[in-house]
């Protein structure tokens, strides 16, 4: 039986591990190896149902001795998915193409992503969070033909997503900017917005979002409450006025996903 002092240090163990492998990241493709394999370790800890039994029993009851190292983790482990996006697209670049665990969870939910609200040729998708490969416009927009329009605040990122774009969606209607969602004029007619998991104060943009949008807006809040908010921002409650749940999609893998319409 895993003890509550086992158990914190694996996650003070994943935390010094991400730590390092972070400050590595030197714009090229050197350390990629050791980061996958990371995080593939990581997403088969989040994953595994006697590592979620434990949190349940062991760590519930503790949460002042876990809130920093949870914080913390969440925090790390978001930016090394960030940085394994870009070790993607620097790899696609140089002619590689291969696809971590991690990215594989990511792909297999998209289709299932908003539930009965499904997207179509009409639809208008934005994305918040559409980190340096952007792949879940890239499926969405090769799969339903809908137009789909991914922000994001780091240069990096929108730069490398664009190089993944020329190469891997030519002729789809994809566009990528470093904008945010309040400055930019495809808000008010999105029919259907996603949130990247990693992406922080994603609940506070949910809020912005409630003026900006139109009343038929169905939003995907990609999640992780208890064990796999190490690796994902929990979910929160939102205003009853202005946002309502109505559906709340469970998964095996790394993160769920919360669908919201307007009260």
């Amino acid at each position: 039986m895993v003890t509550l002092v086992n158990f914190r240090k694996k996650l003070i163990d994943f935390s010094e591990r991400f730590g390092e492998l972070a400050a590595r990241y030197d714009h090229t493709v050197n350390h990629c190896s050791e980061l996958e394999a990371s995080i593939n370790d990581y997403s088969r800890f989040i994953t595994d149902q006697e590592n979620r039994e434990t949190w349940r029993r062991v760590v519930q009851g503790e949460s002042s001795i876990f809130s920093h190292l949870v914080w913390d983790l969440r925090k790390k482990s978001a930016l090394c998915v960030a940085i394994m996006e870009k070790y993607r697209a620097l790899k696609l670049q140089n002619g590689e193409v291969e696809i971590a665990d991690y990215f594989k969870n990511i792909e297999e939910c998209i289709e299932k992503e908003f539930g009965n609200f499904q997207v179509n040729s009409d639809s208008k998708v934005l994305l918040v969070g559409s980190g340096s490969f952007p792949m879940t416009p890239l499926l969405i927009a090769k799969r339903t033909g809908a137009e789909v329009v991914g922000i994001d605040i780091d240069d990096e990122a929108v730069k490398l997503g664009q190089g993944v774009l020329e190469k891997l969606g030519a002729g789809l209607k994809i566009r990528l900017k470093k904008t945010n969602v309040e400055n930019l004029d495809f808000t008010k007619d999105a029919t259907h917005i996603i949130f990247s998991s990693t992406v922080a104060n994603k609940y506070d943009i949910l809020d912005q979002l409630y003026p900006l949008t139109n009343e038929q807006v169905v939003v995907a809040m990609r999640y992780g409450n208890e064990l796999k908010s190490l690796f994902n921002y929990p979910m929160k409650e939102t205003n009853h006025q202005k946002w309502k749940i109505v559906d709340n999609i469970l998964r095996p893998d790394v993160f769920d996903i919360a669908l919201y319409k307007k009260s």
